[in-house]
């Protein structure tokens, strides 16, 4: 009946007789009725990319403890909630033992949508730095379930500092090399795929009508969140 036992009062006319609790009025000598309330279903599932593209930072903070904090606060508040908390761990598989590895979100979210299979508010917590395409992935999943996407960025992702040379190492593929950030082109280069990655993103997100917020890793994520569930309301 999607109803769960409360509690138990004294029988009043007019209330359900296949509600009495038989046990209790034994006890008591007068009739008594169980009080049920309606059950609460609402599941939050935290998608915590742990990639090894989150070990990067050049401010206060690496993406992945922000990731970690925001997932905190997120599992906090569904607790206080009463609500159901379930986690996966994602990279370039799911797993309870993460990995420094690549990222695919598009296996992640396909492993979602097909093991979930109430409707739930799934918060997708990545920095979405992933080379295979999982626009289709994310729209099916929404349709399914209530996804919402946090971007968790560092600045320097988006703009490189004009500090000379410079030894690169890509932490999900290995691939290294040194880069001149005195270069003036160089820079606008890099600046420009930072911008229309960005705009890819904001597409496949807007497209899939998934809301999103987008953190920056030295920024306060709870003004964010809050933000993004005003949004919602």
């Amino acid at each position: 009946r999607g109803m769960t036992f409360s509690e138990v009062r004294e029988y009043q006319y007019g209330d359900d007789i296949r509600n009495i609790d038989w046990n209790v009025t034994a006890r008591h000598n007068r009739p008594y009725v169980k009080i049920f309330e309606e059950e609460r279903e609402l599941t939050v599932m935290l998608m915590i990319d742990v990639s090894a593209s989150r070990n990067f930072g050049t401010i206060s903070k690496l993406k992945k403890n922000q990731i970690t904090e925001i997932a905190e606060v997120l599992a906090f508040s569904a607790n206080k909630n009463k609500d159901k908390i379930e986690v996966i761990f994602f990279w370039d598989k799911i797993d309870f033992y993460p990995e420094d590895k690549q990222t695919d979100i598009e296996q992640a979210l396909e492993y979602m949508t097909n093991s979930i299979k109430k409707r739930c508010t799934c918060f997708v917590i990545s920095d979405f730095i992933d080379e295979h395409d999982f626009a289709h992935a994310l729209a099916i999943a929404n349709r399914k379930h209530d996804v919402v996407a946090l971007r968790v960025y560092d600045p320097r992702e988006n703009q490189l500092p004009p500090v000379g040379m410079m030894y690169l190492r890509d932490a999900e593929t290995g691939e290294q090399m040194w880069v001149d950030t005195s270069d003036k082109k160089l820079r606008e280069a890099y600046e420009k795929y930072a911008f229309v990655r960005e705009k890819e993103l904001d597409a496949i997100f807007k497209r899939s009508g998934v809301d999103v917020a987008n953190i920056r890793s030295d920024e306060d994520y709870v003004r964010a969140l809050i933000t993004l569930f005003k949004k919602r309301a």
